[in-house]
């Protein structure tokens, strides 16, 4: 079932990654890389080099969930990120908006309240 909201916090690797990594492999990137724990119910997402592919892992009630999507046609537009080689925070809005195919550059957020801030 998908359980993804936008209550939950979300961090994407801001390198492109290998789509044949699992579980493990990814938890471990989640650990080495991005400082953070997988247990923590954030969720990570992963991106491959040509911007096709994407995967999100979470850690749910019953375990681990990695979400995976693969565009037949078109690719992901990515928001400008800083390279510090460690995670860079997205939103729930953000990842809408590049699963439906729109670039997040050319809207403009009203303010909002957030708990998160």
């Amino acid at each position: 079932m998908f359980n993804l909201n936008d209550s939950m916090r979300y961090w994407l690797y801001p390198c492109p990654c290998d789509m044949r990594k699992g579980f493990y492999t990814l938890t471990g990137l989640v650990h080495d890389h991005m400082e953070q724990d997988v247990r923590s119910g954030n969720v990570y997402l992963f991106i491959n080099r040509n911007c096709t592919c994407l995967k999100a892992l979470h850690m749910e009630n019953g375990g681990l969930v990695i979400y995976y999507l693969k565009l037949e046609k078109g690719c992901f537009t990515l928001p400008p990120m800083e390279e510090n080689g460690k995670s860079h925070p997205f939103t729930w809005q953000n990842l809408m908006l590049m699963v439906q195919g729109l670039d997040a550059g050319k809207y403009k957020q009203k303010k909002r309240w957030n708990r998160h801030k």
